[in-house]
């Protein structure tokens, strides 16, 4: 007998026939107590099975780096089919529960494997994971909350926990997304705020709200001043803390308060205060309290109290700092007369001008230094001693501040205005803990400052304290230390003639005793050298004496719109181009830079040497504009010395003539002309007998200033920071 089966029929056939097959699988790999599963449900278990084979891969993949790995993949399968036989067994569940619930065990496993994959989770979170999903799941068929599963697990888990399709109708979902905010502010406190943005309404938001304002105050202001719901809920919070940023929010000088903050909220001063010293007429005495602010945390500071909002003080300290006081002499830097000139300076304490040097360090002009912070600092005192202005800050910056008197000579002045023992301490103390910091800063200062040092006995000093750092380093095996003192003792001891030390071989970097001509040369064997000018009044006069200073037997000059080329006709060829120091007011002079660097660059020339003519006010330009193809770079403004590792940054292993103090115009043409005339013939620049000639021309008058200039074989600063670099590129 032939039976027909209509398209119906065959297909539910059919289907049968494939559920035997899949169910006859699922019992080979399950336990004998597994249920009979319904042919209907037979695809959910398959999709679980199927999501267990790629976990057991990623165990597979790991390998030995997960102890007892196949006790945890044993468990995990166990704990799968537990839960799969649970479901089919509990009869207070219908077909459609059993559904539900098989689809959200595999929507766990699944969103595990792509947490995983994504950095999100780790494989040892994976049984505390279906151990908690078991337990929710539970929870929510006795319609009881889920919350407490949230509290006892972590945010991986509760992540996964927290978008399951069988969890969601559970009442303590609601909840539970809020605490797993709160979860993950704990472990992202620097993303509270973000978060808090999307979900202003968190029931623990005003919490966090206080957490962020403690650990950063500035973002916490940001916010609330917003228009929006966390702005709004911030200005809510009823927290003093939390208040008071919220108050300086929402008015136009709020951020004048914000580096008293620590001092307000523990009613050291008050707003009201603060609020009359907020106009401009009161701007010294504002300064002043930032002065004194900043004395009050280094003193807690050095006691394990770190304020709030420190660096926000400092940065406002070092605002108002170069603001009020270092722009304006800087400014008057032409003025002849000292009591107009520093007429701001006269109401500061010794404290105040103190701060305005460490504070205004990269800005100050040699002269606002020398002529005006620098001696007014001990006029301002009873007793000039240097030591009790120290201790009178609580040595805060002290090492900032020898480095800057080392820079404009006045360290000898300074050590001598305390006692002879104390200075011992002090410049024993400014050698130690260089391999503290996260950048050589501190080193290089302390090696300029070796080299501005005149006195043996501190000179000697130095060198002591940095072999006795180097030994105890040693000791320690500390490599950074080993480095630093081990470059500093080498390079100091080179300084001693006696010693007949050749630095360069000795620390495996360029000749720093002599340039070689060659060095110097393209490859077409010509000196490319480049000057800049600039159009203020000093600026045109400067550059005709330039142009007046090359004999026209031996020099060709060619006139340009914005620039001059000066070539010679005799010996090495070498080119000079210099920009006309145009009208500065309008522009020009930086214009005719552009031009000229312009059409260097079409010709493919490039500068060995550049040279910087001008006030040192203009010197940022000069750095800015710098060929990186530079090789030698003289200085010739005033103060140059104090940027050495901006020039190595663009220049690395340049050599670079500078000076501490004043730029003289006249020293300036003479060494340059010296340079110029001796590269001509074909010579190599050897530093210690062409400072040696320059000096005995500057016997009188110009002794003192040329003192001031510092050649390329003593800029130690710039010698160490090319040695370390050389140092830790071998290692």
């Amino acid at each position: 007998m032939v039976v027909f089966l209509t398209d119906s029929s065959m297909k539910q056939v059919f289907l049968l026939i494939i559920a035997c097959i899949f169910f006859g699988s699922i019992m080979a790999q399950t336990p004998t107590n597994m249920p009979p599963i319904p042919a209907i449900r037979v695809w959910h278990h398959e999709d679980i099975i199927g999501s267990q084979k790629k976990i057991q891969a990623l165990f597979g993949a790991v390998g030995d780096t997960l102890n007892k790995s196949n006790e945890e993949l044993d468990s995990f399968n166990h704990q799968i089919t537990a839960i799969r036989i649970s479901i089919e067994l509990n009869s207070n569940l219908n077909n459609n529960d059993k559904f539900k619930w098989l689809r959200s065990t595999n929507e766990i496993l699944t969103s595990f494997i792509y947490a995983f994959h994504v950095h999100q989770i780790q494989l040892l979170e994976l049984i505390p994971l279906v151990k908690a999903f078991d337990k929710a799941m539970n929870l929510t068929i006795a319609n009881q909350s889920v919350y407490a599963v949230f509290e006892q697990n972590s945010l991986a888990v509760g992540s996964i926990l927290i978008d399951n399709y069988g969890l969601a109708s559970n009442k303590g979902i609601a909840p539970a997304k809020d605490l797993l905010v709160w979860k993950y502010c704990q472990l992202n406190p620097e993303k509270i705020l973000t978060t808090l943005s999307k979900n202003a309404n968190n029931i623990f938001a005003d919490t966090l709200i206080v957490q962020a304002a403690f650990l950063d105050p500035e973002t916490l202001y940001n916010y609330a001043a917003a228009p929006n719901a966390l702005g709004k809920k911030i200005q809510s919070v009823n927290h003093r803390f939390v208040q008071l940023i919220g108050q300086f929010s929402l008015t136009k000088t709020g951020r004048m308060y914000m580096p008293f903050l620590d001092n307000l909220y523990h009613n050291k001063i008050t707003v009201s205060e603060i609020t009359p010293l907020l106009t401009p007429e009161k701007s010294e005495n504002y300064y002043q309290l930032l002065v004194h602010t900043r004395i009050d945390y280094v003193a807690r500071m050095q006691h394990a109290d770190t304020p709030i909002l420190v660096k926000v003080l400092t940065d406002k300290l070092k605002d108002k700092a170069i603001e009020l006081y270092i722009n304006e002499i800087n400014t008057l830097h032409e003025e002849k007369n000292p009591k107009i000139r520093f007429l701001s300076l006269e109401k500061l304490s010794a404290q105040d001008l103190y701060y305005l040097a460490v504070m205004g360090e990269a800005e100050m002009y040699t002269s606002s230094f020398v002529s005006g912070i620098y001696p007014r600092i001990f006029q301002r005192m009873k007793k000039p001693d240097a030591n009790n202005l120290l201790q009178s800050v609580h040595n805060d910056y002290v090492k900032k501040f020898i480095k800057i008197a080392a820079a404009y000579n006045t360290l000898n002045d300074f050590l001598q205005k305390m006692d002879s023992s104390i200075a011992f301490t002090r410049m024993q103390q400014f050698v130690d803990g260089l391999e503290n910091t996260k950048n050589l800063e501190e080193a290089v200062d302390v090696a300029d400052a070796f080299a501005s040092i005149y006195q043996p006995k501190f000179k000697k000093l130095i060198l002591d304290q940095v072999h006795v750092n180097l030994v105890a380093a040693q000791q320690k095996k500390q490599v950074r230390a080993i480095a630093i003192y081990q470059l500093l003792e080498t390079i100091f001891t080179s300084m001693d003639t006696a010693n007949h030390i050749d630095i360069a071989a000795e620390l495996g970097i360029a000749p720093v005793y002599f340039m070689p001509n060659k060095l110097l040369q393209n490859a077409q064997g010509k000196i490319i050298m480049q000057q800049f000018f600039y159009g203020d009044k000093d600026g045109t006069t400067i550059f005709n004496a330039f142009l007046a200073s090359f004999n026209v037997a031996k020099w060709k000059i060619t006139q340009q719109k914005n620039w001059v080329e000066i070539a010679s006709k005799k010996g090495v060829p070498i080119s000079i181009y210099a920009n006309r120091p145009l009208n500065q007011a309008l522009d020009l002079d930086e214009q005719a830079q552009d031009a000229l660097i312009d059409y260097l660059k079409l010709q493919q020339i490039t500068p060995s040497v550049v040279i910087h003519r001008g006030h040192s006010y203009h010197l940022s330009s000069t750095i800015n504009k710098l060929a990186s193809s530079a090789k030698l770079v003289i200085l010739g403004g005033c103060g140059g010395y104090q940027n050495l590792n901006q020039v190595l940054a663009i220049c690395p292993g340049a050599h670079i003539i500078s000076t501490k103090q004043v730029g003289t115009g006249i020293i300036n043409k003479g060494l340059i002309n010296e340079i110029s005339e001796t590269l001509r013939l074909g010579q190599n620049l050897n530093w210690p007998s062409l400072w040696t000639k320059m000096s005995n021309q500057f016997k009188v008058q110009l002794k003192e200033s040329f003192n001031d200039y510092v050649p390329p074989h003593k800029n130690l600063g710039a010698i160490f920071i090319m040695a370390y670099q050389k140092k830790i590129s071998q290692e």
